[in-house]
């Protein structure tokens, strides 16, 4: 159960629960239910404010919308239980995830390709910024499928002049990355570390942990093993990645619903953080042999270079194999 599995089973319960007519015929179900999480202090791995949004016009207490679903909800595989807390606040205890599952699950999505550069050619430098930001809107929304249409009418700050020709300053992924970093109304910045090799910059960074992923397959098929999803075994930073990959569907939708590129920037470099942290305990050491722990240590940080790839993808940038 995925955060956007999570999102659309509550309201596919709020639906039924209005059918059934266990929630009044006059509730209106939203088409996207927000799904966080749970803030320190807080129960399980997720929560949602969801029913007091419902309940506002519908003439019922938040507890009582909450009551209603918890039940239905708590019946869903992958859920272990369902708590309220608070005045109506439902608390969602995910039941033992499977890494092995859910890199599989990545690995059938594969990642998209990138024409991110073509998106400079002939654009003069005052529309520069909001020909990137609306084209990384466009691909995060269609990503999500059908239910997102548009890229939104909110004004986009252009590039100051101050700055010139960003392109030609930093290069087309780099300055992309500037661009896509703030939200569209406020004007970008470009520090001097987006010209820096080396993991002081986060542009360099969420490239740098994709080509890591791609030299560790690599590297494994020196030592005669390929990726399988399964356990990874307890390895330091195992956990961190997964949740990190385990949230990136939810940010996603949450980029695309919003409009907004930025989320997806700082999530990618969660990931690639995470990825570079792990990295070190993936392949044998010394005279260790290859075994299923270390053969679903490399499928899970494959598939952290697969979303990477598909992230920098969506907002227009290259994700090369070699860095």
């Amino acid at each position: 159960m995925t955060p956007v599995d999570l999102s659309r089973s509550v309201v596919r319960a709020l639906r039924r629960a209005v059918e059934d007519g266990e929630l009044p015929a006059g509730l209106v179900v939203p088409e996207r239910v927000v799904v966080e999480r749970t803030r320190p202090g807080g129960v399980g791995d997720y929560a949602s404010p969801v029913a007091f949004g419902v309940a506002k016009g519908a003439g019922v207490a938040p507890r009582g919308v909450a009551e209603v679903l918890a039940p239905r909800l708590a019946e869903l595989p992958g859920i272990e239980r369902v708590e309220i807390t608070g005045a109506g606040f439902l608390n969602f205890v995910l039941a033992e995830s499977s890494v092995g599952e859910y890199v599989r699950s990545i690995r059938a999505g594969g990642a998209a390709g990138s024409t991110g550069p073509a998106e400079f050619a002939g654009v003069p430098v005052g529309a520069l910024r909001e020909r990137v930001v609306r084209a990384a809107v466009l691909r995060i929304v269609s990503s999500q499928g059908p239910a997102g249409e548009g890229v939104g009418d909110g004004r986009i700050a252009p590039v100051a002049k101050r700055d010139g020709d960003v392109v030609v300053a930093y290069g087309a992924g780099a300055a992309a990355w500037a661009m896509l970093s703030v939200p569209g109304h406020e004007t970008p910045v470009f520090p001097a570390w987006l010209l820096v090799q080396d993991e002081s910059s986060e542009f360099f960074r969420v490239r740098y942990a994709h080509a890591r992923a791609r030299a560790l397959t690599r590297n494994a098929g020196e030592l005669g093993f390929r990726g399988e999803p399964g356990e990874p075994g307890g390895a330091h930073g195992a956990d961190v990645l997964f949740r990190a990959l385990r949230d990136h569907p939810l940010v996603l939708e949450a980029a695309a619903h919003h409009r907004a590129p930025e989320r997806l920037v700082r999530q990618l470099v969660v990931i690639a953080d995470a990825l570079l942290d792990f990295q070190y305990h993936v392949l044998p050491k010394g005279d260790e042999k290859p075994s299923a722990a270390h053969r679903a240590r490399l499928a899970l940080a494959e598939a952290a270079g697969t979303v990477l790839a598909g992230g920098l993808a969506l907002l227009g940038i290259d994700a090369p194999n070699h860095l």
